[in-house]
């Protein structure tokens, strides 16, 4: 079953009256994308930045454990 001129025109006029409808869906969409990709890309950093806190915690933490560490043997070391 083959098409005829006419189906192919009236198949072109479709296309043609509803090449913007698409081409808005379409610009709508990568909006809408962008917009995703800005949410979760805000949500990576906010995730990396209580990475970053936890992990200065834990060196403050040590830190401060090394010190204590230091002076007892210091201790040590004056009682011998």
């Amino acid at each position: 079953m083959a098409l005829d001129k006419k189906d192919i025109d009236l198949i072109e006029k479709i296309v043609y009256r509803c090449g913007d409808d698409i081409a808005i869906s379409i610009g709508r969409s990568f909006e809408h994308l962008e917009e995703r990709i800005d949410l979760i890309e805000s949500r990576i950093y906010e995730r990396l930045a209580i990475i970053d806190d936890r992990i200065d915690d834990i060196i403050r933490s040590n830190d401060d454990m090394f010190e204590s560490l230091r002076e007892d043997v210091r201790l040590l070391g004056r009682s011998e």
